[in-house]
């Protein structure tokens, strides 16, 4: 086979893979996703999942979501290896081995418009628990830990919205903030390997989705990078209302009633 032939082939399957619109919309969100992320360490699934589902829907934006941040955060598993609470760690992935599954299967099989209201729902939750400031105060234990963990997956699963609830859990305790970021990127590393089994048993990943990876990720690792340059620039109080504002906006253009503004 020439090289022309190759090139072709690539070229015709990436026509047939991906979406008929709302490209250039997924890779500024994606820009944006990753800023907030890089600056704030949260944020990305808040923000482009609700507003990727109204472009491509919620079925392929979360395993987009998913394959994306997988390849950008790969350097960071090593070190919160070496970090984390590994005992306290595996006991939260214990539960998110049963929630993501289910998660998984709500994803797979519920009504797409009621999912996307279902996503808005969740993400305005879990930014109003972030605003308020609440933290798990009691010391961690095996079954509040998995507790945790099962709910983080369920919501992994469904929309890879699972980290202000681990996040919350955490930051209680009485670990420092760099144990609890080891724990943390150690945590979803193991539970990315649920996702991956889930999404591939569930049959989400489908052409589009690496299609679009390849397109979007490098606007996603440029705000990244941008959203750690900018960490030192601004007071922490300031970005964080920042993010908080383009999460709420976006779980508001999300929503089904305004998809003639995305599309």
């Amino acid at each position: 086979m020439t090289l022309d032939a190759i090139v072709a082939g690539v070229g015709a399957w990436f026509a047939a893979a991906l979406p008929d619109h709302g490209i250039y919309l997924l890779m500024v969100f994606a820009f944006i996703a990753g800023l907030a992320r890089g600056f704030s360490g949260f944020g990305a699934a808040l923000i482009f999942i609700p507003l990727g589902g109204a472009i491509v829907g919620p079925k392929l934006i979360s395993p987009i979501l998913f394959v994306i941040d997988g390849i950008a955060t790969l350097g960071m598993i090593p070190p919160a290896w070496r970090g984390a609470n590994r005992p306290e760690v595996f006991v939260m992935a214990a539960g998110a081995a049963l929630g993501v599954p289910a998660g998984t299967a709500m994803l797979a099989l519920l009504d797409p418009t009621l999912l996307r209201w279902s996503i808005t729902i969740i993400a305005i939750s879990l930014l109003a628990l972030l605003v308020s400031g609440w933290r798990y105060n009691g010391a961690p234990s095996a079954p509040i830990s998995s507790g945790v963990g099962l709910i983080a997956g369920l919501f992994s699963g469904a929309a890879q919205l699972g980290g202000p609830p681990v996040v919350a859990y955490w930051l209680g305790g009485k670990s420092d903030f760099t144990r609890v970021r080891a724990n943390v990127v150690l945590y979803f590393s193991i539970s990315s390997v649920f996702s991956a089994i889930s999404y591939y048993v569930g049959g989400l990943f489908v052409p589009a989705v690496f299609a679009l990876t390849v397109v979007i990720l490098p606007s996603y690792v440029v705000g990244l990078y941008g959203g750690s340059k900018l960490f030192g620039l601004a007071e922490e109080r300031t970005f964080r209302i920042a993010c908080y504002v383009l999460i709420a906006a976006a779980a508001i253009i999300g929503m089904p009633l305004f998809d003639s503004v995305l599309r």
